[in-house]
């Protein structure tokens, strides 16, 4: 058998402005044009028709003049050395970027102090957890105070609590030095905490441009709570709660969908935190791919 060729358009008719100092998060599912997207903005791809502009530059004309503006961090693809300590990839970055030695050595020690670094900064990157490694790896993009910062699934794989800590010290960057960010994520809890404005992007064009705080409201409009009761409790014990369902029962395990047009989770947790004792809880978005849906059948 010959093979066959099918010419697939990865991006198409996609026109955005993203203001200085915003926080812009890129959404869709897989295959959506996303990476795609933020090659050509970043210069690595050439597109086939259309025009962009980023701080003034074509990316894939002018691409060596970008990359001193511009800091990337991909969550599935490390720009630490492997087998050195970040410290290592810190002095590397700053001799790629020509920093003054003095320049460096303070807003490296700035960053270090930041995202609390110390305690790991001569450690080998492979002996590192995944939550230090991306600790590490947004600390050294932010070396050279990119005017925009391309964030790509920065919390992948991440517990809670480290990816809340990122997100803080991304939103507190933000503030300090206005850092524009163009965020893509898997992730509702990223958009919804560090971005002001959701794109949407479905089979290569935008299929919603809108304020986070519309789709929280009209989308993200519910959570899961995950219970694990102690020993002696379970689902027969659970009170009626306002807005809220039971999903799933397994012995102690317990899922619950919480409607938060009727009612806070605050509310929710409190009620049964004052009934039962827990071993866990955990407090989860729908998935991306289940908003994107909603979004897709409603039409955005």
């Amino acid at each position: 058998m010959k093979p066959a060729w099918e010419e697939k358009v990865a991006v198409r008719s996609i026109d955005l402005t993203v203001q200085r100092g915003e926080m812009v998060a890129f959404l869709g599912p897989n295959g959506a044009g996303k990476s795609t997207t933020i090659k050509m903005l970043t210069g690595i791809l050439h597109p086939s028709s259309g025009e962009a502009q980023v701080l003034g530059l074509t990316p894939w004309r002018e691409r060596e003049k970008l990359a001193y503006r511009i800091g990337a961090v991909f969550g599935q693809k490390s720009q630490l050395w492997y087998h050195l300590p970040p410290i290592d990839t810190f002095d590397l970055i700053s001799r790629i970027y020509e920093l003054r030695r003095s320049e460096y050595q303070a807003r490296r020690d700035d960053l270090i102090a930041r995202f609390e670094l110390g305690p790991y900064l001569h450690t080998p990157v492979r002996k590192l957890s995944l939550g230090e490694r991306m600790r590490c790896e947004i600390a050294v993009s932010f070396l050279h105070r990119p005017q925009l910062l391309f964030l790509d699934e920065p919390t992948i794989g991440l517990d809670v609590v480290v990816k809340q800590r990122i997100r803080e010290l991304i939103r507190e960057l933000n503030r300090a030095e206005g850092t524009t960010v163009f965020l893509t994520s898997h992730d509702a809890g990223d958009m919804e905490e560090l971005c002001s404005r959701a794109i949407v992007i479905h089979h290569g064009g935008i299929l919603l441009d809108a304020p986070v705080d519309r789709l929280k409201r009209e989308v993200l409009n519910r959570k899961v709570i995950s219970l694990t009761l102690a020993a002696g409790y379970d689902a027969s014990m659970l009170p009626s709660l306002p807005g809220t369902a039971l999903l799933t029962s397994e012995g102690r395990k317990l899922k619950l969908e919480v409607d938060l047009s009727l009612t806070e989770i605050e509310q929710v947790l409190g009620a049964v935190i004052g009934r039962f004792r827990l071993e866990d809880v955990t407090v989860e978005d729908p998935p991306m791919e289940e908003i994107i849906s909603h979004i897709y059948g409603t039409g955005g």
